[in-house]
């Protein structure tokens, strides 16, 4: 699979600073794709100095100059969409349809959302006797996880361009491929030199670079909680602007007159969907006694039909993670229905599709997240019970909420401490506010509240 050798910054592809590589496997059957740069202190650097250099030109760019890039964008990354989907179900692993509809085509959604924002934002506002300005931070650092590979990416660059700043992008190790198809992208669409600049290498070392930099302005992070904490005491040790998007817990509560069968398959679909590995699957599925084992049934049903369509996780390190997470269910007493610790293949990163019944609130796998296609189903005796278990994680990303009247699950729905609710089955909406409660993260991507984590505002008084 084609591969750049260099990294790009200041609007070129050029040789990484060091000689080391990042090898690029296919998680489906463990054959290397492509070696990346394993881009170094110097290399975050240099891309820093470039962004900086662009920074003032581009934050004085008209928004409508400034929209029509993005637009440009949007174009070409429609225009690329098939050669994305095969190099994210090459890197990533995730079935063909999958790459299409989502990892493709999600992205281009965005990316016009944000030209039609940076179009209509109003970076000028009066209020009384004042005029506020709605100004860019600066040079942000995005450092983004391999699940969502190009849409990540895209959630922070895309309106970090719309609100002037100039960006530096340090994508997941796993998946850099993308990262440079999307470089090729802005690149084409006639984003100025300096203004985007992408350096491929390792957390700890390109990533931790960047996060330090005294010519960052602003760090936003997608990933572990942990790494996140190590970021955020970073950013606030040099009081610089962060955004973080963390790890999540999310629960599906299915209340007492709800359409069972579709709350549990729809919910049984959003924890198999990507293998498992998305911060805000609804990992906890929480049934009243009552319809708790006819719930059960339903899911064992629904998650043995995935048995041959979902793909691999993104590594074996995610493997034998998920895999770890399975077997200590098992050790602290969770009924097994469906799925194990059991390879299911020969080769490849593949996972069961596991469902665990009898499952408490302080259960390992009911208070971490595992991030592999690992359902949690739990009992609770009334909507209190359910509130107090739905709500009894360190976690507050995203959730759903099932009811037999709309207005008792929104009613409901007001008490969750989480970021997002879908309510009776919602449709994703590109434009809502994502982020997360407690350590979920701070700050928000996607919408008019993603474009707002990166202006600052200044006031002259008349």
């Amino acid at each position: 699979m084609k591969a750049h050798d260099g990294i790009y910054v200041d609007g070129a592809w050029r040789p990484a600073a060091g000689t080391d590589t990042i090898e690029v496997v296919n998680p489906a059957d463990e054959q290397v794709l492509a070696h990346v740069p394993a881009g170094t202190a110097e290399d975050v650097d240099a891309a820093v100095r470039a962004a900086r250099a662009a920074l003032p030109a581009w934050a004085a760019t008209e928004p409508a100059e400034r929209a029509a890039r993005l637009t440009a964008l949007r174009d070409r990354l429609a225009a690329r969409a098939e050669e994305i989907a095969e190099t994210v179900t090459a890197e990533l692993g995730a079935p063909p349809k999958l790459s299409q509809t989502v990892h493709a085509a999600l992205p281009v959604a965005v990316a016009g959302s944000y030209a039609e924002l940076a179009a209509a934002h109003a970076f000028e506002e009066r209020l009384g006797n004042s005029t506020v300005l709605h100004e860019p931070v600066g040079v942000v650092g995005a450092i983004t996880p391999w699940n969502y590979p190009l849409h990540q990416i895209v959630a922070k660059v895309a309106p970090a361009l719309a609100a002037g700043c100039t960006v530096v992008l340090k994508p997941a190790e796993d998946t850099p491929l993308t990262a440079q198809l999307f470089a090729e992208a802005v690149d084409e669409a006639g984003v100025p030199a300096g203004v985007f600049n992408l350096v491929t290498g390792l957390g700890p070392v390109a990533g931790q670079a960047l996060a330090e930099h005294e010519g960052v302005d602003m760090v936003s992070f997608t990933g572990s909680t942990a790494v996140g904490r190590r970021i955020g005491a970073t950013a606030g040790a040099a009081v610089k602007r962060v955004a973080l998007e963390l790890g999540g817990k999310s629960a599906n509560v299915i209340l007492p007159g709800a359409d069972l069968s579709r709350a549990v398959n729809v919910g049984v679909a959003n924890v198999m969907s990507n293998s498992g590995q998305t911060c805000s699957a609804w990992t906890r599925m929480l049934v009243h006694r009552e319809d708790y084992e006819q719930a059960v049934e339903l899911a064992a049903e629904a998650a043995a039909k995935y048995g041959e369509r979902i793909g691999p996780v993104v590594s074996a390190r995610q493997r034998d993670r998920v895999r770890g997470y399975i077997e200590k269910g098992l050790a602290e007493g969770a009924r097994l229905v469906t799925g194990g610790p059991e390879a299911p293949r020969e080769r490849g990163y593949y996972v069961r599709p596991t469902v665990f019944a009898d499952v408490r609130p302080d259960m390992t796998i009911a208070q971490e997240e595992i991030f592999g296609p690992v359902l949690c189903l739990l009992a609770y005796e009334d909507a209190e019970d359910a509130l107090r278990i739905a709500n009894g994680t360190e976690y507050g990303l995203a959730g759903a909420v099932w009811a037999a009247e709309e207005a008792e699950a929104v009613a409901f729905a007001r008490r969750l401490e989480t970021g997002q609710v879908d309510i009776n089955g919602g449709r994703f909406n590109p434009l809502a506010p994502f982020g997360g409660y407690k350590r979920s993260g701070v700050g928000r991507e996607l919408g008019p509240h993603g474009l707002a984590e990166y202006l600052q505002t200044k006031s002259f008084q008349f």
